[in-house]
Formats: C-alpha cells, structure tokens, sequence
C-alpha cells in the first residue's frame, strides 16, 4: 500500500520503518522531523520500573515492546545499553515507595532484587548512602535521538502529505489533528542534561524526600536528568522551579552533579489520554491508523507499536487494550 504517516517522532518513525519492511510504500510528514517529545526523551527502556496502580497493561506491554528492541537497535546500529535499573529510596518514607513497586511487580510475577543501604552503595558507587533499593537487571536504556537519526536517513520524509496515500498513520505526539484532538493532552516534562567525569554505572530511579528524579547514563559522559510531569495548556517552557527541583533531588542523591556540567534543559510534552494507555488502531474514519497517546512510553513501546499497526493495516488485527475505540465510541 501507499501509506502516509504523519508525525516523525520515534513513534512515527519505527512506524514507518516497519512497514517500509514489509514492502510498503511510505511517506513520513512532518514538517520538524524528530523535533517533539522524541527530542526530550531520556529513553528509558523500563516497563517494570514506569509501571503503577492502574497502569498495569503497560507492564505487559513494555515486556512485549522491550523483547523487540535488541533487534531494532541492531538494525539500525544504535547502542543498547542493557545494564538494568536501579530504584533507590533515599530515606525511610521514599524507600517505602521502592517496597510498593517490589510489591506491585512480585503480584505480576516480575521479580525485583531488594537491596540494602550497603547492596545500593555496591551496585553504584556514585550515589549517597541510601536507605535501600531494588535492582530490575532485564531492563535497558538508549538515546532516542541517534534512534530517530537513524531511521530518518532510512525513511522519505516531506513537509506535507502528497495526496495519493491510501491508508494514514496519525502519530503526531500531543498535537493530534481534528478529529481526534480530543483525545490526548499535553503534559509537559522538563529534562536535563550533564556531561560529567563520573556518571552512574545505570539507569537510576530514586525518590528524595518524595519527590522522584531519574538519571539515565548515555555512554559518553553525558548523564539525562529527569523529568517533572505538569498537566497545562500552554506551550511547554522550561521553568526555573523545574530546574531547581530536579538539581535538588539529584544533588542529594547523587552528589558528583556538584561537579558535572549542565549542558541543555528541554521541556517538552507527552501525549497523555485519560486512562494512560495509547491508541494504537482504528481512528473511527475510515483508511485512518491511530498510533497516538503514548506519554511515558513512547520510546519503550515504539517498535511493538509499529507491529500492531502494521499488523492492523495487512489484517486488521487490534490489541482490545490500546484500541481507540474504547474511547472514541465512549465518547460518542
């Protein structure tokens, strides 16, 4: 078929690569290719660590998503860095909220390794005595921008479409055009990055004084320092009290930032819908693909997105939990 996606961020764009794959035509619009949500990304790899009360299908999802992404990583000769992740509670109330996720996992048979304040300090030797933590070693990080890099040199991208598609792939992140606007909402991230000689051996996901921070290695000195999460209605805008509390929280719990460079502060937003799942599937009009309302997980869930479109578009085959229409036709 000839099919047009609209939207290159690592979405749209694993998208496209899949079904240019199985012999598709495909054109990818966008008018600022990889300049969203993809741009910000930390690319975190982790289904296990991103999951919550009542978020429970995207651990099945991640684990599904995370499996295929060693394959893409090769195809597309972009390191994978699989050196799992490390959830740190820096006192006794935050490490009550590392034993909630140990407990929510162990109930979907996803074991976490527990660590003591001493089993934290072996497994990273950068960070301040905490009071605990747990190892999730199956899980994985890359940097979404050399992913979106690499597929773009593969892909036939335009600034708009060319009128002669037969199917449409809408995956144009927080901003989707009518008539799905609707259907997602902005939520906007700020997000660091450092260049320091002594960056974390993994990822690490810590809560300090409860509030949460991340730090994502990148492998060439430069750590990713994230991310706060607001709901709003403007245009995201990195804010000095963002900043401030992600230096705060990562200072105390990893004190090398004191030395480290502050490099870029990005904000951006993620593509949030109302019950925290994407619509992967049919839009309601016809010969029109959704692939849309990934917030968190856009970069762990983007190659198994690209095969639950591709699969839906050759035949018809829809997973009921990301379905559209579990929204579109509630609303109608």
């Amino acid at each position: 078929m000839r099919i047009d996606v609209l939207g290159a961020g690592i979405v749209g764009l694993t998208v496209a690569d899949e079904l240019v794959r199985r012999g598709h035509a495909v054109t990818v619009v966008d008018p600022r290719p990889a300049g969203g949500a993809s741009y910000a990304a930390a690319g975190m790899l982790s289904p296990a660590a991103e999951v919550w009360h009542g978020e429970e299908e995207i651990l099945r999802l991640g684990l599904a998503s995370l499996a295929l992404w060693p394959a893409l990583a090769g195809r597309l000769g972009v390191p994978l860095r699989r050196s799992g992740t490390l959830l740190v509670g820096y006192d006794a109330g935050d490490l009550q909220q590392v034993e909630r996720q140990v407990a929510l996992l162990a109930r979907h048979g996803h074991l976490a390794e527990p660590l003591s304040r001493a089993g934290v300090r072996s497994a990273e030797p950068t960070l301040a005595r905490a009071a605990g933590g747990a190892l999730l070693s199956c899980e994985a990080s890359i940097d979404p921008r050399a992913v979106c890099a690499a597929l773009l040199e593969r892909a036939d991208v335009t600034a708009a479409p060319r009128g002669d598609a037969e199917a449409t792939v809408v995956a144009t992140g927080a901003s989707l055009p009518a008539p799905w606007s609707g259907l997602v909402s902005g939520v906007r991230g700020e997000i660091l990055r450092l260049r320091t000689d002594d960056p974390p051996r993994r990822t690490v996901r810590g809560w300090v004084g409860g509030e949460a921070v991340y730090l994502v290695p990148r492998g060439d000195d430069r750590v990713v320092l994230g991310a706060t999460s607001e709901a709003h209605a403007a245009p995201p805008i990195v804010t000095a009290g963002g900043v401030l509390r992600l230096l705060a929280a990562a200072r105390t719990l990893w004190p090398a930032l004191d030395r480290a460079e502050l490099v870029e502060c990005t904000a951006r937003d993620r593509p949030a819908t109302v019950d925290g799942l994407p619509l992967v599937g049919p839009s309601g009009v016809d010969g029109v693909v959704l692939a849309a309302g990934h917030y968190r997980h856009g970069v762990l869930l983007a190659p198994l997105t690209a095969q639950l479109v591709a699969d839906h578009l050759e035949t018809g085959h829809v997973d009921p939990v990301v379905d559209p229409r579990r929204i579109t036709e509630g609303a109608r």
